[in-house]
């Protein structure tokens, strides 16, 4: 299994996942249907080969080009109850999609693609909203962005991972001293359904048993209220000697190449 990313931030979000065979499966597209299509043959994957559309939640960081992309390529999209509850209000977007829905229990395993496939319910203010961990049987992926702060469900779910994409939104420092974010803005992104700042993720990182994890990528840094540098410093007083071999930073524009467990 090797994994990469299209982009990662608040202006779009896209993680592709390829299975040994060749079997890629996208997870999240929050960029419009051309720039995720350049983004993807960027990548090495031609739009109509992907085998399945994975969404965490409603955000439109995350799901704004799902459906365009979907329709567009004849993609199933796999979802939970409450996220497609809470677009099915854009009447015009699900237009023509119904047979490409997939919805899933988000308490539940599922196989998509020869992928095992378990979704990791998280705090966050969105209507239904999962995480994922993804496996070939062989090597566990963990996907942890868009959260407010680690729960015993969520640390659970991350047990005996290979690799991670942990989401540092935010230096706390730097989002309390912004004088572009509101204070109800900053309350929401630091509150418990939120985001994860540094700390909060190295905290996460450092409850987990790392004994087989190679690669931890640091992902949807906000351009304001972060520096990969600070993200990075954060991991590595976990990780120690490993820092250097084991961190990688997704990026907004780039995301990041591609990676093997």
């Amino acid at each position: 299994m090797r994994f990469a990313s299209l982009g990662s931030g608040s202006e779009g979000n896209a993680l592709l996942v390829e299975a040994a065979g060749g079997t890629t499966i996208l997870v999240d597209c929050g960029f419009g249907r051309r720039e995720a299509e350049r983004r993807l043959r960027l990548a090495g994957c031609e739009p109509e080969s992907l085998a399945a559309i994975l969404v965490t939640h409603e955000h439109g960081d995350h799901v704004g080009g799902v459906l365009r992309l979907a329709r567009a390529h004849g993609l199933p999209v796999y979802l939970t109850h409450g996220t497609l509850q809470a677009i099915a209000a854009q009447a015009s977007e699900l237009a023509g999609i119904d047979g490409l829905l997939r919805v899933f229990d988000s308490h539940a395993r599922f196989e998509c693609a020869g992928l095992g496939i378990e979704p990791v319910p998280v705090p966050h203010d969105a209507r239904e909203p999962v995480q994922y961990v993804i496996d070939d049987g062989r090597s566990r992926l963990g996907v942890l962005t868009d959260l407010g702060h680690g729960t015993a469900h969520v640390l659970r779910a991350l047990a005996r991972l290979d690799a991670l994409v942990l989401e540092c939104n935010h230096d706390a420092g730097m989002l309390a001293a912004n004088p572009r974010y509101p204070a109800t803005l900053k309350r929401r992104i630091a509150g418990p359904w939120g985001h994860l700042d540094n700390d909060a993720a190295a905290g996460i990182l450092a409850a987990l048993d790392r004994s087989r994890m190679s690669k931890v990528v640091a992902a949807h840094l906000s351009r304001h209220n972060n520096r990969p540098e600070l993200a990075w410093a954060a991991l590595a007083q976990v990780l120690g000697d490993d820092a250097r071999r084991v961190i990688s930073i997704a990026d907004q524009d780039a995301g990041f190449g591609w990676l093997e467990p």
